[in-house]
């Protein structure tokens, strides 16, 4: 039995409509919530330190080398439902948070995303030259960052509008799915008595939604609203309701079609790293396509 079919047999058995249940999964996803190891934790990766690149291959970089922010085993990731990471080979997340920010770009080449097949082989690389003990941020913060292991679990994820209950700056669209759901309370106290909330602060998180950091546009909005300016370009006349209805509508597709890769604090206490990319692009292992939303926290 899977997640899904826990949540729905335990909301039906307390008398919750079948359909609204189904409705509410819908928008349930499950993601995996890395934190620092502790004694007898699994290791799943490691945050900072040196990567261990494939034998030949250069640090990634744009012209200069890219902070190493940390890389997970896939093969060691416990499994989320609907997520699809590769069952084997290693992620490895490489940001300069700063540069990233002020390129406004999400394929600002500023970060990147290194996936290394099973059976590779390996070896730790040295720090680029002059970066063994250079800073490289405004922040004072070293390029080769503290090493740690982490481990990781996995637990629920619902939009913000659901944990919040509230819909007052949403999308009609979902004005009307939250209309909908009778038993809101009721769905989200089944999600927490499955799956208490551990607290724990996340180093990484792979899958669920993104995080709406800071005052500005969650990623998929961003997103959208880049997609209706290609829109407009072909279509410069587009009434502005008709706008509206377009990026909703575009917003929607990219939540349903679109992974959040991985999201995680970066050493600064104002930037924070998010990685997306397509379902498509990531059954394909595609990850040169993944990506980069850098939000700014304050």
């Amino acid at each position: 039995m899977d997640r899904y079919e826990q949540f729905r047999n335990a909301a039906i058995d307390k008398g919750i409509p079948e359909e609204e249940v189904g409705r509410f999964a819908g928008h349930l996803r499950f993601a995996i919530r890395a934190v620092a190891k502790k004694d007898g934790d699994q290791v799943v990766g490691r945050m900072g330190g040196l990567p261990r690149l494939p034998v030949g291959v250069e640090w990634p970089g744009n012209g200069y080398p890219l902070p190493f922010i940390g890389s997970v085993d896939c093969a060691a990731l416990p499994r989320a439902e609907k997520l699809g990471l590769p069952e084997d080979g290693t992620l490895m997340f490489f940001l300069h948070h700063e540069e990233d920010m002020d390129a406004c770009s999400p394929d600002s080449g500023y970060a990147r995303v290194l996936y290394v097949p099973a059976g590779t082989e390996t070896e730790v690389a040295a720090a680029p030259d002059g970066h063994d003990t250079m800073t490289h941020f405004c922040d004072n913060i070293p390029f080769i960052q503290p090493e740690f292991e982490i481990t990781a679990y996995v637990g629920p994820d619902l939009p913000e509008w659901i944990e919040d209950r509230d819909v007052d700056w949403e999308p009609e669209s979902v004005k009307q799915e939250f209309a909908l759901l009778k038993h809101v309370d009721e769905l989200c106290a089944v999600v927490e008595e499955l799956w208490p909330s551990r607290g724990y602060y996340s180093t990484f998180r792979f899958g669920g939604y993104c995080s709406n950091v800071g005052s500005s546009d969650d990623p998929w909005t961003q997103m959208a609203y880049d997609n209706l300016r290609d829109a407009l370009a072909a279509t410069p006349d587009m009434p502005r309701e008709e706008q509206t209805r377009v990026t909703d509508e575009e917003e929607a597709r990219l939540i349903r079609e679109w992974v959040t890769l991985a999201q995680f604090p970066t050493q600064s206490d104002v930037y924070y790293g998010c990685f997306l990319m397509s379902a498509e692009d990531l059954a394909a292992k595609r990850f040169d396509r993944a990506r980069s939303f850098t939000m700014f926290t304050e």
